[in-house]
């Protein structure tokens, strides 16, 4: 939660050279768990580790496969929320407990990540950033009666179906009911309306200060343009991954966003990305996918990225929701996904 005085930043307002980025050829998601899950028990992260592993495995030969004698670049990172349910779980626990239940399944975690990270890394409001760069597709022939997506937090695929009530102008004749329709359908529509975040306002110190709530949605596509290397402040990487050598901090907001837990471990960003998450997932990496189709990302980045790639001999398309991919798997959470 923040203030909605901070000052908003776009790649538009600076003409700094994108700096590259480290990539590995694919950045694995070996879990996303809520604080509820690991104050369940242990149960739940086993339960996590135990369907990830054949999948893991899978995803190693395939892209070992792919890329027809180029060595590998491959990497395992692990979000933990600590943006919604922060202050009931001590960084060292859970950690600790993490890693150890991992090597129980010969699964090595290169990166652990902070969802807190994703709203803001080394004091750059990486939420704000991205919103910044929200471009709502407007429907054909819209009246403006829906306001822009950066003042009601809310993005859609498509046109709503239009209000036939009249609402409260009785003088207003009641429109033909339509349905909504997505754009750039195939046959038939699946229209999603995302919430992106949710303000409210309360009183600090005698004054009137409004909060932002960010979404699951929204935090989860900020995590995919971190392990795509997409996002840039004045031309800088952000978020960086950053090894910690010291005993773990009391509260998870002295942690970078993204540590390095591996030494040895392949480039925390990728060319694509994976994720193995439970089917409660689906519909946050929906919205997601709705979000990063609707996004002004630097397209000098995008291009150098592109072009490295071709020149390693492997491909990448150059929007970003079509390098994200995920797996689905049958696993208990604890907390609610929204």
């Amino acid at each position: 939660m923040t203030g909605l005085d901070t000052p908003v930043y776009t790649e538009s307002t600076t003409r700094n050279e994108p700096r590259h980025v480290a990539l590995s050829h694919l950045s694995v998601e070996v879990g996303h768990l809520y604080m509820q899950d690991f104050v369940g028990g242990d149960d739940r992260i086993r339960a996590q580790f135990r369907k990830v592993v054949p999948w893991l495995n899978a995803t190693r030969a395939a892209l070992k496969d792919d890329l027809n004698g180029v060595a590998p670049r491959l990497s395992t990172c692990f979000l933990i929320d600590d943006y919604f349910r922060p202050h009931d779980t001590r960084p060292a626990d859970v950690i600790t407990r993490l890693v150890a239940i991992a090597a129980e399944f010969d699964i090595e975690i290169d990166y652990l990540a902070r969802e807190a990270g994703c709203f803001e890394a080394d004091g750059i409001p990486l939420a704000e950033l991205t919103a910044a760069m929200l471009l709502p597709e407007p429907p054909v022939g819209t009246t403006g009666s829906r306001p822009p997506v950066q003042d009601i937090g809310w993005l859609c695929n498509g046109e709503r179906s239009p209000d036939n009530s009249g609402g409260s102008q009785a003088m207003m004749p009641a429109t033909e009911w339509k349905p909504a329709v997505e754009f750039g359908r195939r046959n038939h529509s699946i229209f999603l309306d995302v919430e992106l975040w949710r303000d409210w306002t309360e009183k600090v110190d005698g004054e009137s200060v409004t909060r932002r709530l960010w979404s699951c949605p929204f935090l989860a596509s900020v995590w995919q343009l971190l392990r795509l290397g997409a996002l840039r402040y004045e031309g800088e990487p952000v978020a960086e991954p950053r090894q910690w050598t010291a005993d773990w901090p009391a509260q998870w907001s002295d942690l970078p966003a993204v540590v390095q837990l591996s030494k040895r471990a392949a480039p925390f960003a990728a060319y694509r990305t994976m994720s193995v998450l439970p089917q409660a997932y689906l519909g946050i990496e929906h919205a997601v996918r709705v979000i990063l189709s609707h996004l002004d990302i630097d397209e000098s980045v995008i291009a150098k990225t592109v072009a490295r790639a071709e020149q390693e001999g492997v491909p990448v398309p150059g929007g970003l929701s079509t390098r994200v991919s995920h797996v689905f798997i049958e696993a208990p959470v604890a907390g609610s996904p929204w």
